[in-house]
């Protein structure tokens, strides 16, 4: 007897699936709760082998299908203050509360439900579903998943990823670069402070050529792929920062991250390679006061942005299917960017809840958009039996 998409949501949120920690459990499960309803589904093992993707197909060999993208990992609850167990999904004052209940895995279900539910139907084209790992620390993985789906599956007309959007067409978001930085400076004492390099004030040469290019880029002409964007420019930031010895050392070590978050036209790559440009010209200054002293780089990942499409067949789709028309864009990311580039797809974000529970301690999805995400299956079923 297939589970409802409210059963599927009690086992996915079950698994405690943090990114940190291995998915493989909740893969098998699916894997195998599959195959007990006829659908054979492919796994994509990580390089590690303790996690992996998982895609498959229902319905007729043919192009023109619909793809359901989500991810299987969650954000860790520690130092949370939960009032309910994160992973039991609990259900009251209608919202089902539980880690991932919003993000992601309440569209996982929802997507699980229909494959099954489409194994019974006279499709013509097929529904297929995407599960992926590693997405909350920096869509780092999805690239594979996308690019394999592709050449494994007949080729979808249109990704829907299920980010929580409130059932709203998103056709566009913001690419994501992470780089890691450790300016490696040089210790004397600080009233020899000339003779030393450290690491603490070389760092903040390039923090602050993070906050000069901001401002360039909010003084730029908008771009037309970002209107809409709140901000509509680039945007570079450093979060947090730690280094340094004592007050009176100059700082052998100063480590902090740099997040770019790029609208749609402009290329992540041109980005990381202008942070590393400069990161280069302030390490020339600091090797003429000491040869061992410089800023060393190392991209954590690149997620590109989902651009808007100019008669997509994703956008077309959903807004048929949700009556959403309006203009909707977010500066978040998803693994849109990675199904449309790397994989070739029409692509949209649209799914159930609210973005703002995500991460959130006591995370929950309101049933009224857990119900409005079961009908937008129906209604998709329905258009694959056209």
């Amino acid at each position: 007897m297939p589970l409802t998409a409210r059963e599927l949501l009690d086992r996915l949120v079950a698994f405690p699936t943090v990114s940190r920690d291995s998915n493989l459990p909740l893969i098998d499960w699916v894997q195998d709760y599959l195959a007990g309803e006829g659908i054979s589904a492919t796994r994509l093992m990580s390089p590690c082998g303790t996690k992996a993707h998982l895609y498959a197909s229902v319905g007729p060999e043919v192009e023109g299908g619909v793809m359901l993208s989500g991810h299987t990992d969650v954000v860790p609850v520690d130092g949370q203050a939960w009032t309910t167990d994160p992973w039991t999904v609990t259900e009251k004052d209608g919202r089902l509360y539980g880690r991932g209940c919003c993000d992601m895995k309440g569209f996982d279900a929802l997507a699980l439900a229909a494959l099954v539910k489409g194994k019974s139907l006279p499709l013509k084209r097929p529904i297929q579903i995407a599960l992926s790992y590693d997405e909350e620390v920096g869509c780092i993985a999805a690239a594979d998943l996308a690019r394999e789906a592709s050449v494994n599956l007949p080729k979808a007309a249109a990704v829907v990823v299920g980010e929580p959007s409130m059932m709203k067409v998103v056709t566009a978001h913001k690419g994501g670069l992470g780089i890691n930085v450790h300016v490696h400076g040089f210790e004397v004492h600080s009233s020899l402070q000339p003779y030393g390099v450290s690491a603490i004030h070389e760092a903040a040469k390039l923090i602050q050529w993070c906050t000069e290019q901001n401002d360039l880029n909010a003084a730029k002409p908008v771009n037309p792929l970002a209107e809409g964007f709140d901000p509509h420019f680039t945007t570079l930031h450093v979060g947090m920062i730690e280094g340094g010895t004592a007050h009176n050392i100059t700082a052998k070590d100063c480590i902090f991250k740099i997040g770019v978050r790029a609208v749609p036209g402009e290329d992540q790559n041109e980005w990381r390679d202008k942070v590393y440009a400069e990161a280069e010209r302030i390490s020339e200054g600091m090797r003429k006061i000491h040869p061992e002293a410089y800023i060393e780089c190392s991209t954590q990942f690149l997620v590109p942005a989902l651009a808007p499409e100019v008669n997509g067949a994703a956008e077309e789709l959903t807004r048929r299917l949700t009556g959403d028309n309006a203009k909707n864009v977010v500066s978040y990311g998803t693994e849109g960017g990675q199904f449309q580039v790397a994989g070739g797809y029409s692509t949209v974000v649209c799914g159930p809840g609210d973005i703002a529970q995500a991460h959130q301690p006591d995370e929950w999805i309101s049933l009224e958009q857990f119900a409005a995400g079961e009908a937008f299956m129906d209604r998709l079923l329905a258009e694959l039996q056209k």
